[in-house]
């Protein structure tokens, strides 16, 4: 299951600097889920901060940062509080109340964070990738069992996860 982390790793203000920081964590399974390149900040050594928010497997995770640890200043990580899973849902997503299904699911210890549904035609089964977070692991195992309820009462499969490797 995926943890997001974040690092702030403190960079030479030149280009292909990033570039070296993000090819171990893509090396490594890890997927970037957002960056902020602090430009207007300067460290003591000069260097520009660089936070990078990634969500990979722990064990995952431990080898990108001592890749990372071998080659840049790491001012700090840490892991935030948060697993995400992402499920497939093919059924009548749309027609089975889609705003009820995601309010159940946002009202136990997770929420839908992302959702992308596609409808062939009217009367015929959607699909949709939903990814959902919650607070820790175990969590995410209990909304995972929560939203395969809420789906088996709708006539919805759930296929999951589709984002372990």
């Amino acid at each position: 299951m995926s943890e997001l982390f974040t690092i702030v790793v403190e960079l030479e203000d030149k280009p292909g600097q990033l570039l070296r920081v993000l090819e171990p964590i893509a090396r490594n399974g890890g997927n970037i889920v957002g960056i902020v390149h602090q430009r207007g900040k300067k460290t003591p050594l000069n260097r520009v901060p660089v936070e990078i928010s990634f969500t990979a497997d722990p064990k995952r995770a431990e080898r990108i940062f001592e890749e990372l640890k071998k080659s840049f200043l790491i001012r700090m990580f840490g892991k935030i509080r948060t697993a995400t899973m992402s499920l497939l849902l093919i059924g009548h997503i749309i027609h089975t109340d889609l705003s009820d299904t995601i309010k159940r699911i946002d009202s136990s210890e997770a929420e839908c964070v992302e959702l992308n549904v596609t409808m062939p035609e009217i009367n015929n089964p959607s699909t949709a990738m939903m990814t959902i977070s919650a607070k820790s692991c175990e969590a995410l195992e209990r909304a995972l069992k929560r939203v395969k309820e809420i789906c088996r009462e709708k006539g919805i499969i759930v296929i999951e996860p589709v984002n372990e490797l």
